[in-house]
């Protein structure tokens, strides 16, 4: 009699396995906002706006990006010292990376194992084996998470401060990073389709860094604009783009021979020269559109890739910053960093139908659709 009992048992607790694996959010919906004032990540209900959760993370987040199989978005904060890794399906900070003094922007390579990240104080550009570190790495750190910042705390000039990471930062590099000396006050981090290259943006040269990856080694400087920030892809990747915030325009490049073939200059009516600082760049899925946000001249361009003609200005929120589209491309939002909110245009129209309230200097949005 107590076999059979056993039996059942053993049975009903295999049965119940599946249960308890893993489970792993995708596509909710929801929208992902940094907030570099109130160091955390605000969770939006994809459909009605409405703050679902707002994670707490390590100081001023900002660059936001999901992992390989969209199950955890890394988070760069850069006065922690760290880039925070958050468990999509748990809205919480489940582990972190670092510490890494001043991390800027980052990309990863197309099957998600090597983080390049650039590294503003030390004026170079990281390579980072994810896989490498997560296996060296001297156990897991402390999940310690920063308070709201002060109102009349500074950021510095927009979302920049020099030398504003956390004291008793390691200097030393992380188990698996390799760093590759660039420009001065690098920001801007893209990795090709095809994984061979990395560009990355010296804000102070104006030069545009393009590494090999294999040697890690960089071969070519490439001449932009003034204070260079954000880059994008045409989909059929023969053209670089770049955003030039001082120079108040974008470079676009030929990626043959990476040689600036056209400067395109923004001026919106009722703006100033120095008012119109562009960094953010998103193009369309066909390549027909690029999205390009203004800065401090609170209004998204909407410009014509084939032609390279700006077809219109989009008012928005004060200092429009980053911008995503949603999947269909229907839609395309707006971090705005002054007036601490997310503005949704209506891409057929050309139109903010809405604007969405978050946390204070809301810096990227991120969508898991």
């Amino acid at each position: 009699m107590i076999r059979p009992l056993i039996g059942s048992m053993c049975a009903a607790l295999l049965i119940a396995v599946p249960a308890f694996s893993p489970v792993f959010a995708k596509d909710t919906g929801y929208l992902f906002v940094s907030s570099e004032k109130d160091n955390v990540v605000t969770v939006l209900d994809g459909s009605s706006y409405a703050v679902v959760k707002q994670i707490r993370t390590a100081a001023r987040p900002r660059h936001l990006q999901f992992n390989a199989d969209h199950s955890q978005i890394y988070a760069a904060c850069g006065d922690g010292s760290a880039i925070d890794i958050i468990d999509i399906a748990k809205l919480e900070v489940v582990d972190r990376i670092g510490p890494i003094d001043d991390p800027e922007a980052f990309d990863l390579s197309s099957d998600g194992k090597t983080m390049y990240i650039s590294l503003e104080d030390a004026a170079a550009l990281g390579a980072l084996d994810l896989d490498v570190y997560f296996a060296e790495r001297e156990g897991m750190p402390e999940l310690t998470f920063a308070e709201p910042s002060a109102d009349d705390a500074e950021l510095g000039d927009d979302d920049d401060d020099d030398n504003d990471g956390e004291e008793g930062a390691d200097d030393e590099l992380l188990p698996g990073m390799k760093t590759v000396a660039v420009g001065a006050e690098p920001e801007g981090v893209l990795v090709s389709p095809d994984g061979k290259t990395v560009y990355v943006t010296s804000e102070v040269a104006n030069i545009v860094h393009v590494i090999d990856t294999e040697s890690f080694a960089i071969s070519k400087n490439l001449v932009v604009g003034n204070r260079p920030r954000r880059f994008a892809l045409t989909p059929d990747g023969k053209e670089l783009w770049v955003s030039n915030e001082l120079s108040g325009s974008v470079s676009v490049v030929d990626r043959s021979n990476y040689e600036v073939i056209q400067t395109i200059e923004f001026k919106p009516k009722g703006f100033r020269p120095e008012e119109v600082t562009p960094v953010g760049i998103t193009m369309t899925a066909d390549g027909a559109t690029a999205y390009v946000a203004l800065g401090r001249a609170n209004h998204v361009a909407v410009v014509d890739v084939a032609s390279r003609e700006i077809q219109d200005y989009v008012l928005v929120g004060n200092r429009a910053w980053n911008t995503i589209l949603n999947r269909d491309g229907t839609l395309l939002y707006v971090a705005n960093g002054l007036s601490d909110d997310v503005s949704i245009i209506d891409t057929a129209r050309r139109k903010v139908i809405k604007s969405v309230p978050v946390g204070r200097v809301p810096y990227m949005v991120l969508i898991d659709d």
